[in-house]
Formats: structure tokens, C-alpha cells, sequence
């Protein structure tokens, strides 16, 4: 069902998805032009060198954080789509599964 942008909602995920990987793209894009800025323009290569690395690091630190946040946004969505148990109809043991517990837990003079 279409929302008020009229994007149904797995259009909208496709699109986060792409501008996820153009964000990826623009930053190696820089990783490259940054150094070739900073040589045209005097400074030394081992400078030019040190700009590419660090930007290459936190690049990948992004990318790796991105994906991350896809995979989670990925999980969350298809939660939403699994059908919810009603209160009756939890699966699993626990303390508060009906009936009387067993074990001391009144005082005992």
C-alpha cells in the first residue's frame, strides 16, 4: 500500500539500499580525489599518502556501520511482516506458565 509520498514501502527500502551504496561510491570517489587535490596543489605525497589512507579507514568504518544498518532495518522489517501470537498463545517455559509454582515460597514459621 502506497504511503503519502506514494512509495509503497519496498520501493522506499530499494531506494535507502542504492543511496547507501552511492554514499559508499561518492567516499571511495574522494578517497581518489582528495590526494590528487592535495599534490596538484603542492602538497607532499607522503601527506597526499596519509589523506587517502585515513579516508580509505573511515570509509570502511562507514560501509561496515551501513551494512550493519541494513541488515538490522532487513531484520525489523521482517518482523512486521511475521504474524503476531496472541497472549494465550506464547510458546516457550517459564515462570508464568499457569498453574501453581512448586518450590517454598511461603514463609514458614
Amino acid at each position: 500500500m502506497p504511503d503519502a509520498s506514494g512509495e509503497r514501502p519496498a520501493e522506499r527500502a530499494q531506494a535507502a539500499g542504492d543511496s547507501a551504496g552511492d554514499v559508499v561510491r561518492w567516499a571511495l570517489f574522494s578517497c581518489v580525489l582528495v590526494p590528487v587535490v592535495l599534490l596538484w596543489h603542492g602538497t607532499s605525497p607522503a601527506g597526499a599518502l596519509g589523506a587517502a589512507l585515513g579516508l580509505a579507514a573511515v570509509t570502511g568504518a562507514c560501509r561496515v556501520l551501513l551494512r550493519q544498518s541494513e541488515r538490522g532495518a532487513a531484520r525489523l522489517r521482517a518482523e512486521e511482516r511475521a504474524p503476531h501470537r496472541g497472549r494465550h498463545q506464547r510458546t516457550g517455559t517459564g515462570a508464568h506458565r499457569g498453574g501453581r509454582h512448586s518450590g517454598g515460597t511461603t514463609p514458614v514459621n
